[in-house]
């Protein structure tokens, strides 16, 4: 691979923009962008992308559960988005007789459609620049707790201002570590049901073996519709409630695609870090990101005993398990590509040019300590993000390191108030008891809390550790497995029956007690805990990062910046482009996969390549119908060189004329680092071929009528 050339000018620690890099804003891509855009291929003006007074792309986009894009993609508010972003939701809805993650599901009527019990969806209404306005209120006299007391009460100020009493929800978002703001006005949906999903031997196929690797065979969708009340207006639950109408929808090309062909992605980016100084990069390789890892496997391992043993534990422990692994994975992916391109050593290089820039006469008052103070930081809590990172392995793969504590509030108020005040408590209480415990094992969670505790507290050795963890750790050779059995055994927290026998007779003194409340109390107080000096130091480094990059676009004014991902609306273009030939993939230039080397992959019975049985016999029948590509074969998945991250799940992969061709699901592990840094030869985007989901809908699931709601473009 191409060694990666980081820095064209002295100070850039993002790369200038080409035309494949960037994750842009919606209002400035006239500007910007759209230029650029026709030359590689668009046919849209800059008004039918983003639009405040007419339908545009933005209306038919939306953030899907809050943490994953979908589109909108017929008339009648049908939505489509990855299997994977609505795992939660068809998990939530199986059940070992009427298994839709396994099986999948496809609603033959609007009657039909499933409703989960949380799920919404995130429509972008407009935005505005309100820079000037916030950073009127702050100075450099100001405190790090003052700027930020100053700044959240204007945001709060913008925010009623924006939300027509309470009809939108705004966000006022920080853009370039604090150097700029703008607000989000949004329109929430909740009554979304599931209209369909493949068996997850379709939408998860490769499994954990082939996430964030090419070449993929992977169909990775599931399809919603958004209900509204009669008038169009987001409304609760209803039976009355009727499809949304919406502004816009996303015709569905299928043309198919050719390489080279202009590709663009709207979608809900999470988090990018471009702006990170190299500090913080050798933290998370050496510190942070190993911790998580070994963490994050433990907490697999464990759970997996259980899984394998049983299809019920399996079914509602499927979506934990998912999420820890798919962020293990990329953590190692990050580690790996990282270390392997030098991204800290060259990262340093640039701010030891920048801090020669800083230490000029006419910049050296405002800039001059920018660098120490951000080395400084970073040396002093390398540690500590190493300590940290397994604390939250710990919170995160076992629930009884935050269960005792959240409910334990909750019992703590019913205990102490009087007699009308616990009865009008009580229903809210019982609710959460009951979905708590709904789905919890507690050999599973005997086993993960068990052993997560003795990683914790064996590992974080450069850090201290949880004074209560340490003692019980001391007192049994830190083996946790008989103090958890035993905590286990007497808690009030094991069971929802233990549960409700103490709400009959709450008793504060037993709750105080209680091992299990113990432990996640002193869990959580942990995690929270902040010394004067670290406080100090994290704010010292607030400021400083904001001064270091603003300091580099004032060194490069002419440049044209795009600011990190933080889950706003953003559009990604580049083009359909190909990786250097591979011998895994049967397709003759590797920028797609097909059907064939999916069945190539299948393993009869295996939990990451198995295939349905139907599939088999439609490929083997050469049965592909209107979706086949030209050539003669049925297209799976395909890559463009956009620029994506987590939350990009699901989002629209569109042609120059505004099209569907696909749908985003993953990116390439040779570009974990596109986090940090964006590598033009390697990144790429792993995309599901809308003409293999309409197959899968129309002749495998034998759901047509699906598909005839849409707008097919031929």
């Amino acid at each position: 691979m191409k060694k990666l050339v980081l820095f064209v000018t002295m100070f850039i620690m993002v790369l200038p923009v080409r035309a494949d890099e960037g994750m842009w804003f919606l209002m400035f891509i006239e500007r910007l962008n759209h230029r650029d855009m026709q030359k590689m291929g668009l046919q849209l003006t800059a008004e039918e992308i983003y639009s405040i007074n007419n339908h545009s792309l933005k209306d038919a986009i939306v953030q899907f559960d809050g943490g994953c894009t979908a589109e909108v993609i017929s008339k009648e508010g049908l939505v489509l988005t990855n299997h994977h972003c609505g795992y939660d939701a068809i998990a939530e809805l199986s059940t070992p007789e009427a298994n839709y993650l396994k099986n999948g599901y496809w609603a033959a009527n609007r009657q039909a459609e499933l409703k989960p019990k949380s799920l919404y969806v995130r429509f972008f209404v407009r935005m505005d620049d309100v820079s000037k306005r916030i950073l009127s209120k702050v100075d450099d006299s100001m405190s790090e707790i003052e700027r930020e007391k100053a700044i959240n009460q204007e945001i709060a100020i913008i925010q009623k201002e924006n939300s027509e009493d309470g009809r939108y929800t705004v966000s006022v978002r920080s853009f370039f570590q604090g150097n700029e703001y703008y607000y989000f006005v949004y329109e929430d949906y909740t009554d979304v049901r599931l209209v369909g999903t493949p068996p997850e031997s379709i939408g998860k196929f490769g499994g954990d073996t082939d996430n964030w690797e090419w070449p993929r065979h992977t169909g990775d969708f599931s399809m919603f519709r958004i209900y509204a009340d009669k008038d169009g207006n987001p409304a609760e639950y209803s039976e009355d409630n009727v499809p949304l109408k919406p502004k816009h929808y996303l015709p569905v090309s299928m043309k198919g695609i050719q390489e080279n062909d202009f590709a663009m992605i709207l979608g809900y980016p999470g988090r990018t870090n471009r702006w990170m100084p190299s500090g913080g990069i050798e933290q998370n390789v050496k510190y942070a990101y190993p911790a998580w890892v070994e963490s994050s496997k433990l907490g697999m391992d464990k759970m997996k005993v259980h899984m394998d043993e049983s299809d019920e534990v399996r079914l509602n422990y499927a979506s934990q398990y998912a999420q820890v692994a798919n962020y293990w994975k990329n953590r190692q992916g990050m580690i790996d590509a990282l270390t392997k391109h030098k991204t800290a050593a060259t990262k340093a290089e640039a701010e030891e040019k920048f801090n020669k820039w800083a230490n000029k006469k006419n910049n050296k008052a405002r800039y001059g300590n920018v660098i120490p103070t951000i080395n400084k930081y970073y040396a002093k809590t390398n540690e500590k993000a190493r300590h940290d990172n397994y604390l939250i392995g710990l919170l995160r793969t076992s629930t009884f390191a935050v269960l005792p504590y959240s409910l334990g509030r909750g019992l703590t108020a019913y205990a102490n108030a009087n007699e009308n005040g616990r009865a009008a408590m009580l229903p809210q209480i019982k609710e959460g008891v009951n979905e708590a415990y709904k789905t919890l094992y507690l050999p599973l969670e005997k086993d993960v809390l068990a052993a997560q505790l003795n990683l914790y507290a064996t590992k974080s050795e450069g850090y201290p550790t949880e004074s209560y963890i340490d003692e019980v750790g001391k007192a049994n050779d830190y083996d946790y497995t008989s103090y958890v059995s035993e905590a286990f055994d007497n808690s009030i927290f094991t069971t929802k029956e233990k549960v409700m026998a103490w709400l009959e007779n709450p008793d504060t003194e037993a709750l105080n007690n209680d091992l299990l409340y113990k432990l996640s109390n002193a869990i959580i107080k942990q995690y929270r805990a902040k010394t004067d000096e670290e406080a100090q130091l994290e704010a010292d480094y607030s400021k400083a990062f904001r001064l270091l990059v603003q300091g580099m676009r004032e060194a490069n004014p002419k440049e044209k910046y795009y600011p990190d991902a933080n889950s706003t609306l953003r559009l990604t273009y580049g083009k359909v482009r190909s990786l250097p030939a591979d011998k895994r993939n049967d397709a003759e230039v590797n920028y797609y996969t097909t059907m064939k080397g999916e069945v190539a992959k299948y393993k009869p019975n295996d939990q990451e390549f198995d295939l349905p049985k139907r599939l088999l016999e439609l490929y083997n029948a050469k049965d592909f119908g209107q979706y086949a590509d030209k050539a003669g074969h049925m297209p799976v998945n395909f890559l463009t060189d956009n620029d994506i991250t987590g939350g990009n799940s699901g989002s629209p992969v569109l042609n120059g004329k505004g099209e569907l061709i696909g749908l985003a699901f993953d990116g390439n592990i040779e570009a974990m680092a596109g986090d940090v840094i964006f590598d033009k030869d390697l990144q790429r985007t792993i995309n599901v071929d809308i003409r293999y989901v309409l197959w899968i809908i129309d002749k495998y699931a034998g759901a047509k009528h699906i598909v005839d709601e849409m707008t097919l473009v031929r």
